[in-house]
């Protein structure tokens, strides 16, 4: 009779797992949205071809990748270098919701993609990016 608690408990955990997993799944952008976004968005100052950097530097390979670490782009501002940002989906989402606020005396124009499902889609879009 005490096992019967512990199983409606375990039941209760894997459900709540589930719904966490499946939450998460919805959340995920669409890559192939987020091309277009980026095009839009991003496209003027950014690339999203290797070794291509344009105002700024390429957004090929930026997850994982620390602030300001693009060898071959010198236009980084002394806040971006000095940030200490490992960008991560996480952090790309917050930088692009609002540049000058993550990173306070940067050089980026851009004001902030403010629709939360569009950065998902550009997220997606640049973590597709290798």
């Amino acid at each position: 009779m005490i096992m019967e608690p512990m199983r409606r408990r375990g039941a209760l955990v894997a459900g709540c797992l589930l719904l966490a997993v499946a939450g998460h799944a919805l959340a995920a952008g669409d890559a192939r949205r987020g091309a277009d976004l980026f095009a839009e968005e991003c496209g003027d100052c950014h690339s999203a071809v290797p070794g291509k950097n344009k105002k700024g530097p390429t957004l090929t390979g930026v997850n994982g990748r620390k602030a300001a670490s693009v060898a071959d782009f010198a236009g980084y501002s002394d806040s971006m270098r000095q940030s200490g940002i490992v960008w991560t989906s996480d952090r790309i989402d917050a930088y692009i919701a609002a540049p000058k606020k993550i990173v306070p005396g940067g050089k980026m124009k851009y004001d902030g993609l403010a629709d939360a499902a569009a950065r998902a889609d550009v997220i997606a879009y640049l973590l597709a990016l290798k």
